[in-house]
């Protein structure tokens, strides 16, 4: 064998499973068809801490570029309620060299510019081609994107609902003063189909814009053209440069499925892990049941569901909790956006705490005490659209 386990993609999910496969003894080897870390740059590039720390890391400053304090929820009408807690956006790049490196100090054999084209089963493990040559190993992690190829060709249909990734667009553009304030700001609404608008201030003179929609297409290009419009109004800007555009997708309620086989695991964003912190626990756990499967010399499926097991009991309340409000929010009017989002006019929205189930009840009990009948905006998840 040329390596215990072959991680296909250095996605952070990718890149933690690596990891902690490598500082428990396995020989691993990770491939990512870029030609270095973070090139082309990734439009995932921020995230809160309160979500960070699911994955017991410590956020180091070398790879934050803007350290924020929270972030604004703006619906249609303008009317908004602040979500306050240490957030950072990121030197992507820098983010993904970091934690490469860790993998690579745990005994990770990294190799970049090298493009998995298929994978075949074989007795006692797989032979994969590559653009470089053959590779022999036992177990496969699969992390190459949301669009996994690689899933596909070993017949595992990783997302439960495809449909619902959101495709986004984001473009760094800059204008004065435009990187100052220190919150992030996301609109909701019907001129971002199902999920939202972005601005993230990263310092100085320069900052994102992104629009992220569900159920439209993966181009996305329209509705950030009349976003940006639209932001250039809001912030009194005759004129805003746009420096580069990424496109990318978010399986923020797109929901895990096919994620195990024998001898194969899928992470990250090829398996609808949504988020950075998120995706780099779930490649934590996948890392860690790897390891123990091959210093069992046992990597069915059987033994590789304890992977499901664990994200299950961490994350799926959660998401599923995710998907019926962001479904809800989806078929809405802006009308009744504004109606929400006086439920939490004046609430302190820092006491929301406890498991994601118990924030679900305490989020009713607002809405119960504030104004009970825009309650009846959730009649909108049964709407055939």
């Amino acid at each position: 064998m040329d390596a215990d386990i072959l991680v296909i993609g250095a996605s952070p999910a990718g890149v933690m499973a690596a990891r902690n496969a490598s500082a428990k003894g396995c020989k691993v080897l990770l491939l990512d068809k870029k030609e270095a870390a973070g090139v082309p740059t990734h439009p995932a590039n921020t995230f809160f801490k309160g979500m960070f720390d699911r994955t017991g890391e410590e956020v180091d400053q070398s790879y934050v570029i803007k350290n924020l304090k929270g972030a604004y929820i703006i619906a249609p009408s303008g009317k908004n309620v602040i979500f306050e807690g240490d957030a950072y956006f990121l030197d992507r790049k820098k983010f993904d060299e970091f934690y490469i490196k860790q993998a690579m100090d745990a005994g990770t054999d990294v190799r970049f510019g090298i493009e998995v084209l298929n994978v075949l089963r074989t007795e006692g493990g797989f032979i994969v081609s590559t653009s470089k040559g053959k590779i022999k190993c036992k177990l496969v992690i699969v992390s190459d994107g949301i669009n996994s190829r690689i899933s596909g060709l070993l017949g595992l249909k990783p997302i439960k609902y495809p449909k619902d990734i959101a495709w986004s667009l984001e473009a760094e553009i800059e204008a004065e003063g435009i990187g100052e304030p220190d919150l992030f700001e996301y609109y909701i609404g019907n001129h971002a189909p199902g999920w939202k608008s972005t601005y993230s201030p990263c310092g100085g003179n320069r900052a994102t814009l992104g629009m992220y929609v569900r159920r439209h297409g993966m181009d996305v290009s329209d509705f950030f053209d009349a976003w940006l419009e639209r932001f250039k109004k809001l912030k009194g800007l005759d004129d805003v440069k746009i420096i580069s555009k990424s496109v990318g997708g978010d399986p923020i309620v797109a929901i895990p499925g096919e994620i195990i086989a024998d001898g194969v695991m899928v992470v990250g964003g090829s398996a609808a892990q949504s988020g950075i912190g998120y995706g780099m626990h779930a490649g934590q756990m996948c890392g860690d049941v790897a390891a123990a499967a091959i210093s069992k010399d046992d990597t069915s499926k059987r033994f590789l569901s304890e992977y499901r097991r664990l994200w299950n009991n961490e994350y799926r309340t959660e998401y599923y909790l995710g998907r019926f409000a962001m479904e809800t929010l989806r078929k809405m009017s802006d009308w009744e956006i504004n109606g929400m989002m006086k439920v939490f006019e004046g609430e302190d929205l820092t006491v929301l705490g406890g498991s994601p189930f118990n924030q679900a009840l305490q989020v009713s009990k607002m809405i119960l005490k504030n104004n009970p009948s825009s309650i009846f905006s959730y009649r909108a998840i049964f709407r055939m659209k």
